[in-house]
């Protein structure tokens, strides 16, 4: 059983620093692509960033491209996103999910089907 559970998320002062986690359960980090997404209030979610870690390839909105970063933990199966330079227009709740590697569409969350609960971040000062 395919499980994604996220942490990390909480309140930050614009320009500062974030990092979220998403440990995974029930499947091989290596066999899926993994995506995170985030959806603020009113807005359809949108895609942050995604990766095929087997492949060492990664994708990024060009709303994050520079500030956000994807990584994984080798002896753990998780996952993780560096947040840098929050602005307030990043706030959100952010999901971890898990699905089919399509290479640089991979930010359209309907190649994915299984999620995590969410954690919310929010930059305000």
């Amino acid at each position: 059983q395919v499980q994604l559970v996220e942490s990390g998320g909480g309140l930050v002062q614009p320009g500062g620093s974030l990092t979220l986690s998403c440990t995974a359960s029930g499947f091989t980090l290596d066999d899926y692509a993994i995506g995170w997404f985030r959806q603020a209030p009113g807005k359809e979610r949108e895609g942050v960033s995604c990766m095929r870690f087997s492949y060492r390839i990664a994708y990024y909105a060009d709303s994050v491209k520079g500030r956000f970063t994807i990584s994984r933990d080798n002896g753990k199966n998780a996952v993780y996103l560096q947040m840098n330079s929050l602005k307030p227009e990043d706030t959100a709740v952010y999901y971890c999910a898990a699905g089919r590697w399509v290479g640089s569409i991979c930010l359209r969350d309907r190649f994915f089907g299984s999620w995590g609960q969410g954690t919310q971040v929010t930059v305000s000062s």
